[in-house]
C-alpha cells in the first residue's frame, strides 16, 4: 500500500476548499490547485474562514487551526500535484472537464501516485481510462460541507485494484469519515437517491402543487429533514442537480429522471443557488426570501 502524507487537491472550490481542509487538520501535507491563483487565494481564504468557525465552536482549538493551514501551499501550476502521493480532482461536475484534468496531469504523476475523483455522479471507469493508471484510480465522493459530513462513497472502477482500495478508506477513515462502498454506477447511492427527490420537488413547484416554502416547510416538518428540498437544491448547486440529473436521464435511460424544465430554466438564468445569490430564494437580502 502507499503510503499517503501529501495529499494534491484540484479546484479550490466549494468541494476542493473542504477536502483541503480536512485532509489538513488530518494532518497531511496539502497542495491546493486551480487555473488562477486569485482562484486558490480565494480558496485558502474559506478555508481559513471554516477553521475560524470551529475554533469559535469549540470543535478544535487555535493551535489546531494553525497547525492546519501550514500544511496547506498553494501550487499554481498542475504539475506540482503530481508529486503528491494522492491527488484529487475536485473540479466541476463535467466529464470532458475532469477528464481534461486528468490527461493534463498524467505527464507529471510520480511512478506510485493515486488518483481520485470527488465526482458526484460520473463513472470512476470511464474518467480513468483517459489515464495511465486506471488500476490506481478511485472514486472518493465527500459529501458537502466535508468538514461537516461524515460520509465518504468509496467507487472503484472496473480495473481499481486491491492495494488502491484499501489505501482510500484507510485515508477517509484517517480524517475521521465513515465510508460506504458504490458501484460504479450513475450517481452512486447518495445521489441516485437525492438529487431525483430535489428534481422532484421542482416538478412540484412547476406544476402548482405547492409553493417554495410550502415545498420546505412541508419536507422539513412531514419528514424530519433538515432542509427543504428547494433549499438543499440551491446549497449543493442548481447546475449540479441538473449536471447529476443529466448523467442519470443519459446513463440509465429511464424517463423518470428527466430534468424538469424549470431546472433548465433556473440555470440558464443563472439562478444556481447560493453561491450566485439567487435559485429558488433570492440571498442578496439580509434573510433568503423565495423566488416563486
Amino acid at each position: 500500500m502507499v503510503q499517503i502524507k501529501r495529499v494534491g487537491v484540484i479546484g479550490a472550490g466549494q468541494m476542493g476548499t473542504g477536502i483541503a481542509h480536512v485532509a489538513a487538520l488530518g494532518g497531511y501535507e496539502v497542495l491546493l490547485h486551480d487555473v488562477s491563483r486569485e482562484r486558490i487565494d480565494a480558496g485558502l481564504e474559506t478555508v481559513k474562514r471554516n477553521l475560524s468557525r470551529q475554533v469559535v465552536r469549540g470543535i478544535i482549538d487555535q493551535a489546531a487551526m494553525d497547525l492546519a493551514l501550514a500544511h496547506i501551499e498553494p501550487a499554481e501550476e498542475l504539475q506540482q500535484v503530481g508529486g503528491a502521493d494522492l491527488a484529487i480532482e475536485a473540479a466541476t461536475e463535467d466529464e470532458e472537464v475532469k477528464k481534461t484534468i486528468f490527461k493534463a496531469l498524467g505527464p507529471h504523476l510520480g511512478d506510485k501516485t493515486l488518483l481520485a475523483s470527488n465526482t458526484s455522479s460520473i463513472s470512476i471507469t470511464r474518467l480513468a481510462s483517459v489515464t495511465d493508471r486506471p488500476e490506481k484510480f478511485i472514486g472518493l465522493h465527500f459529501m458537502n460541507p466535508a468538514p461537516v459530513m461524515k460520509l465518504v462513497e468509496i467507487i472503484r472502477g472496473i480495473a481499481t485494484d486491491a492495494d488502491t482500495y484499501d489505501t482510500a478508506v484507510g485515508f477517509a477513515q484517517s480524517l475521521g469519515k465513515s465510508t460506504a462502498n458504490s458501484e460504479d454506477f450513475p450517481a452512486f447511492i447518495v445521489n441516485r437517491i437525492l438529487v431525483p427527490m430535489i428534481n422532484e420537488a421542482i416538478y412540484t413547484l412547476y406544476e402548482g402543487v405547492g409553493t417554495v416554502e410550502a415545498i420546505d416547510t412541508a419536507m422539513r416538518l412531514g419528514a424530519n429533514h433538515p432542509m427543504g428540498p428547494l433549499e438543499l437544491g440551491d446549497f449543493i448547486g442548481l447546475d449540479t442537480v441538473l449536471s447529476i440529473m443529466n448523467v442519470l436521464y443519459e446513463g440509465l435511460s429511464d424517463s423518470k429522471y428527466r430534468p424538469c424544465p424549470l431546472l433548465v430554466k433556473y440555470v440558464e438564468a443563472g439562478w444556481l443557488g447560493r453561491k450566485a445569490g439567487r435559485g429558488f430564494y433570492d440571498y442578496r437580502g439580509e434573510t433568503p426570501v423565495p423566488t416563486r
